[in-house]
């Protein structure tokens, strides 16, 4: 017989979330899509107004377009996961781009090692491709873990460089409904760790960040503000959640957007008490070992 072996498939879907970004998101496939170890992508559209959808289905109709009619935020993600049959799945932003070889080395780590249930690349942000403020936080992480594991152990991700494992997310149920969007990784990491999957950083996942200005920056925070008060209250014990309160309020900017996220996560305080489940011991020593260097971060600064 002559002739090329056929193409084994990915063992990895690619899920891209966007929303009335639609030159990004064109620039994003036109990278996602000609990547030598490219996979099968879905966009997860959250009812974009910008023509978007006419845009992936006329320039990239190898793409696998989801298209909600509201915007759901990062409950989008979960909705696309729905959908993924291979048993990785990479998140990807409509301003982040995996870089050649990213998919294959997640992949890689989470094919041998069935107990780590997410792995996190390292973030170099456009134009000059300085590394995320966020790296440090991952690279030098404090949290224990198994000399086995092929890469710091972490008890956090970011959605658009995180590849998952489709079991893991889904036993845990993706990304909170009621949270939306912002910081709403946290409270995922955490029920992550406290169902016994190790989170790992892996230094040779690279992926590209050049951040996107159409965002409302102010209303971004108000939205994190409020979901982190949220997830310490769902998930720590009452005295750390108290603590980590107090410190985040007293980062954040004293104005009305401060104001009213506190309002809304007290308005919620019902629904919190139905939900709350604290973390186990093992999770919970971890999280104090990283309040120290988290209060030296940039990347958690209150601004906008």
């Amino acid at each position: 017989m002559s002739g090329a072996e056929p193409q084994k498939p990915s063992p990895v879907t690619v899920v891209v979330l966007t929303y009335n970004r639609c030159a990004e998101l064109r620039k994003t496939l036109a990278h996602m899509t000609t990547l030598p170890d490219r996979a099968l992508i879905i966009v997860a559209d959250n009812g974009s107004g910008d023509g978007t959808t006419d845009m992936v289905r006329r320039e990239f109709p190898q793409v696998r377009l989801l298209a909600l009619d509201d915007n759901l935020g990062a409950v989008a993600r979960n909705r696309a996961v729905e959908l993924v049959t291979s048993p990785y799945v990479a998140f990807c932003d409509d301003d982040t781009r995996w870089q050649p070889g990213a998919l294959t080395v997640g992949a890689a780590v989470l094919g041998a090692h069935p107990t780590i249930g997410s792995v996190t690349g390292k973030c170099l942000v456009a134009p000059d491709l300085v590394e995320d403020p966020i790296t440090p936080e991952f690279r030098d992480s404090p949290v224990p873990g198994p000399s086995w594991l092929p890469g710091p152990a972490v008890l956090g991700v970011m959605a658009g460089l995180t590849m998952f494992r489709v079991e893991a997310f889904r036993q845990v149920g993706g990304f909170c409904e009621k949270m939306w969007l912002g910081g709403e990784e946290e409270l995922l990491a955490l029920d992550l760790a406290a169902a016994g999957w190790w989170m790992v950083w892996n230094e040779d996942m690279v992926i590209h960040h050049e951040p996107s200005v159409s965002r409302d920056a102010t209303r971004r925070r108000q939205l994190g503000i409020r979901n982190t008060l949220w997830t310490l209250w769902l998930r720590r014990p009452v005295r750390s959640a108290a603590r980590r309160s107090l410190v985040i309020l007293r980062s954040a900017p004293k104005d009305r957007a401060t104001a009213a996220a506190v309002l809304e996560a007290l308005r919620s305080t019902p629904w919190v008490l139905r939900h709350r489940r604290v973390v186990p011991d093992t999770v919970e020593a971890g999280l104090v070992l990283l309040e120290e260097p988290q209060s030296r971060s940039k990347a958690r600064r209150y601004i906008g």
